[in-house]
């Protein structure tokens, strides 16, 4: 059962976390115990990483990723926008064909605390819709865009496994050592852990940097990369 504070945890610990300037790679463990009808991680007592790319597909960031991927022999899981499924059909083809996992991430990159109910799971049913239009069946995996998501919204949502995460890249931003986001992100994640880079033009300098150093350091540590 979801706690009807939810969106007051969630926001009271991205708020202080961003004043003070500094968001951690790895969620509070309270959120977990607080809200357990999320998934944060997967239990797995194998060395296995569940890497995931939210807000794409778009040409450049999302083949980066695919080639990466490729290089690595892993697999992912993708947390589509639905328009952007719409313009850059090709790029989510490759996606599909390359055997990864689809997650629903809205139509139009909603932010749950600001859309009404109707309005946020009618745009969540645009985005399957979008998916079935590509031939991709409607996923079962949903991702709410910035982690926020309201009680009601998520009981009408019910039919979803709603995945957030335990790891968090930050690759989204724009200021800092390139180091240092790949050092926090090695140093947060377990085996089991649910990590989240994203496959965007905003993520794309980070990213092109942690990702495939980030995937190296597990692969010769003896992990795998799975897809939820």
């Amino acid at each position: 059962m979801i706690s009807p504070c939810l969106p007051v945890v969630l926001s009271l610990n991205f708020w202080i976390c961003s004043w003070m300037n500094l968001t951690p790679h790895r969620i509070p463990s309270l959120l977990p115990k607080l809200f357990p009808g999320l998934i944060w991680h997967v239990p797995d007592r194998e060395k296995s990483i569940y890497v995931t790319f939210d807000d794409g597909p778009v040409p450049g960031p999302t083949e980066f990723v695919l080639e990466t991927l490729n290089e690595f022999k892993a697999k992912a899981t993708f947390f589509c926008i639905g328009d952007n499924v719409r313009r850059h059909s090709e790029v989510f083809t490759k996606i599909m064909s390359a055997g990864h996992s689809i997650g629903n991430h809205t139509f139009n990159h909603l932010s749950g605390w600001s859309a009404s109910n109707k309005v946020y799971v009618d745009n969540v049913k645009l985005c399957d819709e979008q998916f079935n239009s590509m031939g991709s069946k409607p996923s079962l995996l949903f991702r709410p865009p910035y982690g926020r998501i309201r009680p009601n919204q998520t009981k009408s949502l019910n039919q979803y496994k709603i995945v957030m995460w335990d790891v968090l890249s930050l690759d989204y931003q724009q200021s800092g050592k390139n180091e240092n986001y790949l050092q926090g992100t090695i140093d947060a994640t377990r085996a089991g852990s649910i990590v989240v880079f994203h496959d965007s033009y905003k993520a794309e300098k980070k990213l092109k940097f942690i990702l495939p150093r980030f995937l190296e350091h597990f692969s010769s540590n003896g992990f795998h990369f799975k897809t939820l």
